[in-house]
């Protein structure tokens, strides 16, 4: 049945049903024929009849008009899933992905490391058949530090985890201010506190996923780029005046917890921001120390005391991330006799390694993304597997 007829005067909203190719995408109750239905009905979506050779991917809703400030695109990584109607313009539909994305590892998604705030913090594990004591990548993805999830950065995990030589994670951390209704804001401190907490869980939990925790790499994208470099940088300020662990292995000493993360060996922070200039508006109301400590380029260390060997990309194109500050944070490495590898992708924009359900995003990354994931690959390859 469909969802019936409106109550006199019941607002309603337009629902568009995206069948994508490959596979059926079943809603219940039935939209009607003109699209238009009740507000607050919750529609079950349920993704079936997948073609041989594809497999499932994700299933979305896209919502945006009056009654919404700004457009929502959220996705659902199992094939039902509920959404209730909300906003003017709606969207549902499904991503459906070549099989052999899919083969060769395991994904364990959603495990959650922590909850500081309203917000759960997880992440999700790419592990590879038969991994055992492999070296780790942990993905941190971008968003300007105040949206997206760690969904976002799947494409690139099914790049770097071809081969298998790699266990591959991507975490999430909590937004800065009060984007995850947390009624105290969360400082840039708070974010990177998550990313050293989720990569001690995972250091923790390293024999169950096939690790070796001693050999972790990160990378991430813009705001990631920025948290990757800074995690691989800073080490030597965790729990001194600086970062605390939002996961803390039970029983586990201060010493010993920033003794684990100098397994962080490597990292690969595509179009990032590394300087005080660029970070100023999302770190004016730390302690003047605490400023210094979440910025990359104010914690590089000497290579005499800790090699941290860094791959770094920009494309031509991006209005997001200034090339000078990058490449003056590419000279500060060189100057600290850090290894730095800085690749300049002609034609290419921001945000080049999402994954999201639009042919666009998929195509960009597949331009790009793919290709520089594999180099990316080919630098930690050079650390870990000399």
């Amino acid at each position: 049945m469909g969802v019936g007829a409106m109550a006199f005067g019941q607002e309603a909203f337009r629902v568009n049903v995206v069948q994508p190719e490959h596979a059926k995408v079943v809603v219940t109750p039935a939209v009607p024929e003109d699209g238009m239905v009740p507000a607050g009905t919750v529609l079950h979506v349920k993704v079936s009849d997948i073609e041989p050779g594809w497999v499932f991917d994700s299933g979305y809703y896209l919502a945006m008009g009056k009654a919404v400030r700004w457009p929502v695109n959220i996705e659902f990584m199992e094939p039902e899933f509920d959404v209730e109607v909300t906003g003017n313009i709606m969207s549902l539909g499904a991503s459906i992905m070549e099989a052999e994305r899919a083969e060769g590892y395991t994904v364990i998604q959603d495990i959650v490391y922590a909850q500081p705030g309203k917000k759960p913090l997880k992440y999700d594990a790419f592990i590879p058949d038969g991994a055992k004591n492999l070296p780790g990548i942990v993905i941190i993805h971008g968003g300007g530090w105040a949206s997206n999830t760690e969904d976002i950065m799947r494409g690139l995990a099914r790049e770097l985890i071809k081969g298998g030589k790699y266990v591959v994670f991507s975490i999430d951390y909590r937004w800065i201010n009060n984007g995850d209704g947390d009624a105290t804001p969360n400082t840039m401190t708070d974010l990177v506190d998550d990313c050293y907490g989720a990569i001690l869980h995972i250091q923790k939990h390293a024999k169950e996923y096939g690790l070796n925790r001693r050999k972790i790499a990160v990378t991430g994208d813009s705001a990631g780029g920025h948290l990757s470099a800074l995690v691989l940088d800073a080490v030597e300020r965790v729990g001194k005046k600086g970062f605390v662990p939002t996961y803390m292995p039970k029983g586990m000493w201060m010493c010993r917890a920033r003794h684990w993360l100098k397994g962080i060996k490597a990292a690969a922070p595509s179009y990032g921001v590394f300087d005080a200039k660029s970070l100023a508006g999302f770190i004016q109301n730390l302690p003047e120390d605490e400023m210094t400590a979440v910025v990359p380029m104010d914690n590089v260390p000497d290579v005499k005391k800790r090699a941290v060997p860094q791959f770094l990309t920009l494309g031509t194109l991006d209005r997001t991330v200034g090339r000078e500050p990058m490449e003056e944070y590419v000279e500060l490495l060189k100057s600290k006799g850090q290894r730095v590898e800085y690749v300049l992708i002609d034609g290419a924009s921001h945000a080049f390694f999402d994954w999201k359900p639009d042919q666009r995003t998929k195509d960009t990354f597949a331009k790009y993304g793919v290709p520089y994931a594999k180099q990316m690959q080919e630098f930690f390859d050079s650390v870990f597997y000399k």
